[in-house]
């Protein structure tokens, strides 16, 4: 038997001290060791820390985040149009007239392609029947109740199950170092709100999306902005545009065997303008395959 030492046990205690210390400090550790992770760690260390030139005092420390194809999948199409037609479904018996009316005859039929060829205030009035005599609350519960059930029809998956694990831990990180996250997304804010504090640890006050009448706004200049689309060009511009240090980040998706693989083309989350913008401001590119070691807690 091999005589272990003073010396050695205090050898073997200092390796494992310096591998909890390891792990302690990995604050995004479904992320790989990439260029991308580097450039997330360095600006909230340049930021956060005090005398730094550019340190931002913590109520300035804003940080937006879109929500389709930026903190959830949103293939083969977003995710609340599902929620809309399951609710169209259940109201078409109270609205016989639905059957000759487009996007609703084409949603009724289960003919998706046909329902997303209507031009948008077809589509608008989609969304707007789904919550038609509801109040605020009753609608909070049918998206409550829908959420926590339906699943997405080429994985099976819940769609909340669907979201990207490497950005909740993004997020996890960036209010553990003082930063107020929000969510701005052209989805219905009314979508989002019932389960974004359940999910993203993102309260309902700072979900910011479309509503029927207006839309809100924080109140100050974000100073990092998270995007996948054009849809998102200008939010990442408001943040550079702005005097203090700022980080402006495109999730490029890129990899077709965990997820999907689109950008330029796709007619959702198309990825085109924004991206040639990214190179040209200087704006960090998340490659999927490449920076991500997993995509979902699942």
């Amino acid at each position: 038997m091999a005589k272990v030492t003073v010396s050695g046990i205090k050898c073997i205690l200092a390796l494992l001290l310096l591998a909890n210390t390891a792990l302690a400090i990995d604050r995004l550790p479904s992320w790989n060791d990439t260029p991308t992770k580097k450039a997330i760690i360095d600006f909230v260390e340049k930021v956060t820390t005090p005398g730094s030139t550019d340190f931002v005092p913590a109520e300035e420390r804003i940080a937006t985040f879109d929500n389709d194809g930026t903190l959830w999948s949103e293939q083969p199409i977003y995710f609340q149009y599902y929620f809309a037609f399951d609710r169209i479904k259940i109201l078409a018996p109270q609205h016989p007239e639905w059957k000759n009316k487009e996007p609703f005859a084409s949603i009724i039929k289960d003919d998706l392609r046909a329902a997303l060829a209507s031009k948008d205030q077809a589509l608008m009035e989609m969304f707007i029947a789904t919550q038609a005599g509801m109040t605020t609350d009753e609608y909070e519960k049918a998206v409550t109740d829908w959420i926590a059930t339906a699943r997405h029809p080429q994985t099976n998956q819940l769609y909340t199950e669907m979201v990207f694990q490497p950005m909740l831990e993004l997020l996890a990180y960036l209010r553990t170092n003082g930063f107020k996250t929000y969510i701005v997304s052209g989805s219905i804010v009314d979508f989002i709100r019932p389960w974004s504090k359940k999910i993203y640890g993102i309260p309902p006050e700072q979900v910011i999306g479309t509503t029927i009448d207006y839309q809100s706004r924080i109140g100050r200049r974000p100073i990092a902005s998270f995007g996948n689309s054009d849809g998102d060009l200008q939010m990442l511009q408001w943040t550079q545009a702005g005097s203090r240090p700022h980080f402006c980040l495109l999730v490029h998706h890129t990899d077709v065997k965990r997820e999907w693989n689109y950008d330029r083309k796709s007619i959702i989350g198309r990825l085109d303008k924004a991206l040639d913008q990214a190179k040209t401001n200087g704006w960090t590119v998340l490659d999927m395959k490449k920076d991500w070691k997993r995509i979902y807690p699942f």
